[in-house]
């Protein structure tokens, strides 16, 4: 543990959790297609130190990110471009794919995605101000919103079930 054998820490009630400390929250649990919003728990900087670095995986138009030495000739590029369906409006993932890397004091974790799904929404304020997830893990420190391709909330954890995990971790 970071700094010493004992650190503070909250668990958000409503929502669920995996045993990779992300949690998950339903937006809209009385629509059957909810998009699901997750985070990092406080249990990760309370076990791994301050989190320093969050980079979400990568958005759909990813051109902005190409170096020089990437480039392509533009040829080659635009016909297999021609090739593929059209862009849909996000990147999918699937299960186990990375979907978080997080830098921390004292850990580097690369987080994979806790089931299939497209990405919704990146919350890139935490890539630019990790303090967010530090001070503001279940409110602004968020970090994906995702439409959910397979998700069952009975597969994670309630936040009892959690506590009991952590206590046993």
């Amino acid at each position: 543990m970071a700094d010493s054998d004992y650190s503070e820490f909250g668990v958000a009630h409503g929502r669920k959790y995996t045993l990779e400390h992300l949690w998950l929250q339903v937006l809209d649990e009385k629509k059957s297609d909810s998009q699901i919003k997750i985070g990092l728990s406080e249990f990760v900087r309370a076990e791994f130190g301050d989190i320093i670095r969050v980079i979400l995986t990568k958005p759909e138009d990813d051109s902005e990110f190409k170096t020089e030495d990437s480039d392509m000739d533009e040829e080659d590029s635009n016909q297999d471009d021609d090739a593929v369906s059209p862009m849909t409006s996000g990147d999918e993932v699937g299960l186990d794919d990375l979907l978080l890397t997080v830098t921390t004091e004292y850990e580097k974790l690369l987080i994979n995605a806790p089931f299939p799904c497209k990405i919704v929404s990146l919350n890139g304020d935490i890539e630019d101000n990790p303090d967010l997830v530090n001070d503001d893990a279940y409110a602004d420190g968020w970090c994906v919103i995702v439409q959910p391709y397979d998700f069952d909330p009975d597969q994670f954890l309630d936040e009892k079930e959690y506590i009991e995990y952590l206590a046993e971790v």
